[in-house]
């Protein structure tokens, strides 16, 4: 198999982490990004139509606009701007020439970051069987070679189509409507690696999958628990309200292995009081748990709480609640009468006093949020552990009430939006029956492939094509290797980017690049100037308005590439959708999802209201959508790793210079590492009994049924974590992953709970 990457170091450089988040270096380092990469004037409209009300929404994270007033200075972040420097370059195109100069042999031995700094991709490419460079294709040749491979496969089964979260609206329901026309429910994508263990453990509990605040409940908010998220690096806007949560009062609680800059201060940029006299102090109570001990923990704070209540009946819980809206209340206390809270709390690596404290600071609050993200939902239990965090909120009557609920916070912007439009491998049945009563064709029932089943099924031959709808898939997967080989499998693999990845360069016996119009770009079809809407986390449906003149006139839109290729597929049916007049025109697309899925009456006309509109969500109304319609309760188990002496559990995370797998630059100035992604966190003292050196270059070794994985050259770095605990950048560590090792009822890879050892760089482990 081909060397998928460069595992060169880059000269580590290492200073003390910084105390407080954002500041005036933040504002320093966005223009420096967005106006290192573009002409001023194109640069200043790029962040002046950012999350506005009349612009476009961030291609990052899918953290919630204000409801009502937005900042016209800068409605963005540090990320989110280095995002958007991203899709305006100019001054860079990776045009036909760089494919014509560079081997793909050649680029797979340059890193992400270079491979990103090639800039747009400006035409159509293919790569055809036996050859060694990509070269130009024109669109309809492209659309007809997908439709051969499509239409020769003996069943639509042997295909995959995976979308990523940046897809809008309009473009997820067109190409799922378009998967499902075909034949197949293959549509895996990005929420099965990141929050499907929150989708299905709220399912279960609440009856929605899906936040049940709005932003203005955290300004309302006693307590705020953040869980397992770094909002400081992944979602840097939600420091502001945090930041209003605490000058109005409330409590903030942090529960994470790593001590996280934004979740110690905050210096608003904005605000004058802020950059004279200091940033806002925001974690009240910091909790290292050990890393996934989450569950042990939050079975600790439900056993004192309901020791509390016992001590002061009425007080601490909220019987009429429970009473009237849940179920399953006996059962989950009983369990808990099982625990001893000294167990659990040497489970989770903190003392009773530490887990009495956070109870303490509950207790007798009502108007609680409990946040979490991937620090949560990417273990084996990781299901088990969302469902604990409701049992919390449960007792307390804390679903259904302003300043409180439940938070996910989703990590791409509009992955949510794109399982509200229907890209999900497992359907419901009431949305095939729509789609069918709207459509006229008898929608497959068989439930489609996973993300890894996907991978599985490629590698196994069991699927023959790809079409990725953004995304760079090889990175963004476990077992990094396992899923190149089942991309070189494939006998076509086809990649929808607006920038040169890691995914184009393993790819099948033929390969096609399509460009398209990023989030910025001025989208002009037929009839005129298009929008799209996305979906926030809070589940806010708005429109975003590309403002940009495309880099290139061979782009196309995700609507206009799904439309060409279903001409091309369906070219010989009888009866057919006229595709292309559905890409002409967005409002007729937005018309078919107001026929099709609940919630979106009157599309086109609430869309179009400044700042969009709320999708229903009845737990945010005390309305449970379960079958019984009831909130459940429900018992879990707290697990533990049993580390074997020389092991440890590794945790992938961001560094504060990327977005998931895209690389601005080798920069962590929070954490205090410069110019370097190849290195391992870990406790001082396990370094020591471990035999190594602070910055020694070591690799990284896991064990999973029998076979060793092996990420090379890493540099150690001491870093207040808990002992035993180890933590590295992903996709650098995804390798270390077993395709097979996934959570529990959502077959998320288990990113955040990898048992590793490690060894000195070019010793092999026994």
């Amino acid at each position: 198999m081909k060397k998928i990457g460069p595992d060169t170091l880059t000269g580590l450089k290492i200073t003390k982490p910084q105390e407080t988040a954002a500041g005036l270096e933040a504002v320093v380092v966005s223009f420096r990004h967005v106006f290192g990469h573009t002409d001023l004037i194109r640069g200043w409209k790029a962040l002046a139509h950012l999350n506005q009300k009349d612009g476009y929404d961030c291609p990052s994270c899918a953290w919630p606009d204000p409801d009502d007033h937005r900042s016209a200075v800068a409605e963005y972040c540090e990320n989110g701007a280095k995002a958007v420097a991203d899709e305006v370059m100019t001054r860079h195109t990776a045009s036909p020439v760089l494919f014509q100069r560079y081997s793909v042999e050649e680029l797979l031995k340059k890193d992400d970051l270079w491979l990103g700094q090639q800039g747009r991709l400006t035409q159509p490419m293919v790569i055809r069987k036996g050859a060694t460079h990509y070269e130009p294709i024109g669109w309809e040749e492209a659309f007809q070679l997908i439709a051969d491979h499509l239409n020769a496969l003996e069943s639509p089964d042997e295909a995959v189509f995976y979308t990523s979260g940046r897809t809008s609206n309009e473009a997820a329901f067109l190409y799922q409507l378009f998967v499902r026309q075909y034949g197949t429910n293959n549509l895996p994508d990005c929420s099965n690696m990141c929050h499907e263990s929150t989708s299905v453990a709220l399912a279960e509990t609440i009856g929605l999958g899906k936040a049940s605040i709005k932003y203005e409940d955290f300004e309302k908010a006693e307590v705020i628990m953040i869980m397992g998220q770094n909002p400081g690096t992944n979602a840097p806007r939600m420091l502001t309200p945090l930041e209003q949560a605490k000058r109005n009062g409330a409590t903030l609680i942090a529960v994470n292995p790593l001590v996280e800059t934004g979740l110690v201060a905050f210096k608003y940029p904005q605000s004058p009081r802020d950059m004279l006299l200091g940033g806002q102090k925001l974690t009240d109570l910091y909790l290292q748990v050990r890393i996934n001990t989450d569950l042990a923990f939050l079975k600790a704070v439900a056993k004192l709480l309901l020791e509390e209540e016992r001590n002061a009946p009425g007080r601490v819980l909220d019987p009429d609640y429970i009473r009237n809206y849940t179920t399953g209340y006996q059962s989950f206390i009983d369990d808990l009468d099982r625990y001893e809270v000294a167990d659990l709390a040497e489970q989770c690596g903190l003392s009773v006093d530490q887990i009495r404290q956070a109870v303490d600071l509950m207790k007798y609050k009502k108007k609680i949020i409990i946040c979490w993200a991937m620090g949560l939902t990417q273990h084996r239990n990781a299901v088990q552990t969302i469902r604990e965090v409701i049992n919390v909120l449960l007792m307390k009557g804390s679903i259904g009430i302003e300043g409180g609920g439940a938070g996910p916070i989703r990590g791409h912007s509009n992955v949510q939006g794109d399982r509200t439009m229907g890209i999900w491998e497992r359907p419901k049945p009431e949305f095939l029956d729509r789609l069918r009563e709207v459509f006229g064709f008898e929608p497959p029932r068989q439930p489609g492939f996973s993300t890894v089943e996907a991978v599985k099924a490629m590698h196994e031959g069991r699927a023959k094509v790809f079409f990725g709808m953004g995304g760079n898939f090889l990175m963004a997967v476990s077992d990094t290797n396992y899923t190149a080989e089942a991309l070189q499998r494939c006998r076509l693999t086809v990649q929808v980017s607006t920038k040169l990845n890691r995914s184009h360069l393993i790819h099948g016996e033929t390969a096609l690049i399509l460009p398209c119009l990023g989030r910025s770009d001025r989208d002009t079809q037929a009839s005129g100037d298009q929008f799209v809407s996305c979906e926030a986390t809070t589940g806010v449906v708005q429109p975003s308005r590309g403002r940009l003149e495309p880099v290139s006139a061979h782009l196309k839109s995700e609507p206009a590439i799904v439309a060409g290729l279903a001409e091309a597929v369906f070219r010989n049916r009888p009866e057919k959708l006229n595709w292309n007049a559905l890409a002409s025109d967005y409002d007729r697309i937005r018309a078919l999802i107001e026929k099709t899925i609940p919630g979106f009456e009157r599309y086109n006309e609430r869309v179009r209201q400044p700042g969009g509109f709320y999708l229903p969500n009845g737990p945010r109304e005390r309305r449970f959508t379960t079958a019984d319609g009831k909130a459940h309760f429900s018992v879990n188990t707290p697990t533990a790793h049993a580390l074997k002496p020389g092991e440890l559990l590794l945790m992938t995370i961001r560094s504060h210079d990327q977005f998931n797998t895209t690389i601005y630059g080798r920069e962590d100035r929070y954490r205090g590492v410069h110019n370097e992604r190849r290195v391992v966190f870990m406790n001082a003292d396990d370094i020591a009994a471990l035999g190594f050196q602070p910055q020694q270059v070591v690799s990284l070794h896991s064990r999973y049924d029998g076979q060793v994985r092996t990420a090379e050259r890493f540099v150690i770095v001491p870093y207040n974590i808990p002992r035993g605990c180890a933590a590295a950048y992903f996709p650098e560590t995804n390798v270390l992953i077993p395709i097979d090792s996934v959570a529990e009822g959502s077959l998320t890879p288990t990113s955040k709970s990898i048992v590793i050892s490690v060894s000195p760089f070019e010793t092999v482990p026994a």
